[in-house]
C-alpha cells in the first residue's frame, strides 16, 4: 500500500469506528443530484458569495437605493461637495440655499457676482450634472445679496416714521 491508500483506509477506520460500522465496509456513494434540484451549499466556498461581509459604504448604497433615498443622498452631495462642483472661485461668492424639485437656488454675495452666475448658468449646471448625476439639478435660480431688514430691531419705531413730516 502506498501512502495515500493508508491514508484513506485510516480515515475509513477511524469514520466506521464513530458510526459503529465495520471498518472494511466500503463507504456508501452519494445520491446523484437530478437536475435542476440542485442543493444550496451552507457555506460560501472560496469565491464571492451574497453571504459574505460586505463594506459598509455598499450596504448603505444598497439601503439607499432599495428605499428610494437615491435622489435625497445625490441632492445633499451638491451641498456637501458646491466647492469641488463649481470651482473655489465661485464657491467663494455663491452659496447654495435650497434644493426643490430640480430647481437649485442659490445666493450670490453680491450684485455683481449674481450676474456672473446668470451668465454661467448653463456651465454651472453641466459641472453639476457631470459630478452629481444628470437630472438631480435641472435648473438654476440665482438670488442677488438679501438687504438688512430695518422694520424689526431696537431702533424701529411704530407707525410711517419719517415720511409723515414731510409736506
Amino acid at each position: 500500500m502506498r501512502g495515500s491508500d493508508l491514508a484513506r483506509a485510516a480515515l475509513r477506520a477511524a469514520r466506521a469506528a464513530a458510526t459503529g460500522r465495520a471498518a472494511n465496509a466500503v463507504p456508501a456513494r452519494r445520491r446523484t443530484v437530478v437536475a435542476g434540484a440542485r442543493r444550496r451549499r451552507r457555506w460560501s466556498g472560496p469565491g464571492p458569495d451574497d453571504r459574505d461581509p460586505q463594506p459598509l459604504g455598499r450596504l448603505a448604497a444598497r439601503l439607499a437605493t432599495d428605499r428610494g433615498w437615491s435622489q435625497r443622498l445625490a441632492a445633499g452631495h451638491v451641498f456637501a461637495r458646491w466647492a469641488r462642483l463649481v470651482g473655489e472661485e465661485v464657491a467663494e461668492h455663491a452659496t447654495p440655499v435650497t434644493l426643490r424639485d430640480g430647481v437649485l437656488t442659490v445666493q450670490a454675495a453680491s450684485t455683481a457676482w449674481a450676474t456672473q452666475l446668470r451668465l454661467l448658468n448653463r456651465q454651472l449646471l453641466t459641472r453639476i450634472a457631470a459630478g452629481v448625476g444628470a437630472g438631480v439639478v435641472t435648473r438654476l435660480k440665482v438670488q442677488g445679496p438679501a438687504a438688512p431688514s430695518w422694520r424689526y430691531g431696537t431702533r424701529h419705531v411704530a407707525g410711517r416714521g419719517p415720511r409723515d413730516t414731510y409736506g
